[in-house]
């Protein structure tokens, strides 16, 4: 995409034992736990009995998240952490013109995830793309509680935007999970979220664009959108469902197809982030690979270079960009 963006990562409920910084020059970071999760407890009544009504367990999510910067921005790689309230820890990525993704995960009520992608061109005017996309996810995750945003994730993106002081602009997804497990989703531009349950996807946002490769994005400018554009949805999840939240350089890179299998194949939520974001860089790296983003394109009239036409070759091959992934499983809390 024509914006990417840095990652913040905030992340709930880290146990001390578990490195939080696997290598200085890794970009990966992930918050996994499985280990704590519980059978949903129901209680079954007889057609004959009115004693035990069945009763829903609350829901939150289990996370797992992986980062992988655009390969030409991946030098001198930083993790910087900081605290914030509600137990959440901040993680920014920083890499040096690059890493213009930032996400946030939250355990407030049953859970809050968000990805920012800030848009690259800014570079070309001497800003660092990244700061606008951390800043709006640093709001974000201190707004999460606020009794205003009333755990609603339009309201949520307004009150970030509005504090956000940075020269940029970013795509921006939010999803917020009540603990009777409604799923809240506000999305502004081409950052995208899958629900997966019983190895089918049941819901997939739609990117928000102006042209091919220009999204809807919020901006310190004037001119640009606002939370009054984000696309709204909601859905009722249930204990096993998987969500997968990410930037489009894994939607750009990955058909559904291969996230459900990928999902699948990993009961480990940091594992299955970890391998969408590999299987994403693998695509994105591939000359020959027909991605979702060639098939776009070839859709929109875009024709391959001079050399591949005189060949006879079509427009084929992923996206370089930076890659996002953040997958969350449904699970008793």
């Amino acid at each position: 995409m024509a914006i990417p963006m840095l990652r913040i990562a905030t992340i709930s409920r880290c146990h001390s034992q578990q490195p939080l910084i696997y290598s200085i020059y890794s970009s990966s970071f992930t918050f996994d736990e499985t280990s704590k999760k519980k059978k949903m407890a129901v209680s079954c009544s007889s057609p004959s009995s009115e004693l035990n009504p069945v009763i829903k367990s609350d829901v939150s999510f289990s996370v797992g998240t992986y980062l992988i910067p655009h390969p030409k921005k991946h030098n001198d790689t930083i993790l910087i952490f900081v605290y914030l309230p509600l137990s959440q820890v901040l993680v920014f990525l920083k890499v040096d013109k690059g890493g213009e993704d930032a996400f946030f995960v939250s355990n407030y009520n049953g859970g809050v995830v968000a990805v920012a992608d800030g848009v690259s061109g800014w570079a070309e005017e001497d800003v660092d793309p990244s700061l606008f996309p951390r800043e709006l996810m640093t709001n974000a995750s201190n707004f999460v509680g606020d009794e205003e945003v009333n755990y609603d994730p339009q309201i949520l993106i307004r009150k970030a935007h509005a504090a956000t002081s940075s020269t940029g602009s970013a795509t921006v997804i939010v999803a917020m999970l009540e603990k009777n497990g409604i799923l809240k989703i506000a999305n502004v531009g081409d950052c995208g979220l899958r629900v997966i349950r019983n190895g089918n996807v049941i819901l997939s946002t739609s990117p928000q664009e102006h042209y091919f490769d220009c999204p809807f994005q919020l901006s310190s400018e004037r001119v640009g959108q606002t939370y009054l554009d984000a696309a709204v949805s909601n859905v009722e999840l249930i204990e096993g469902d998987t969500i997968v939240v990410g930037s489009d350089g894994l939607f750009d890179n990955v058909f559904d197809h291969e996230i459900v299998s990928t999902i699948v194949g990993h009961r480990n939520v940091a594992e299955a982030a970890k391998a969408l974001a590999n299987l994403a860089s693998n695509h994105a790296l591939d000359s020959n690979f027909d991605s979702p983003y060639s098939l776009e394109a070839r859709s929109r009239g875009f024709e391959p270079p001079l050399w591949k036409k005189i060949l006879g070759m079509k427009l084929t091959g992923g996206k370089l960009d930076d890659i996002t992934v953040i997958v969350g499983e449904v699970v008793s809390s």
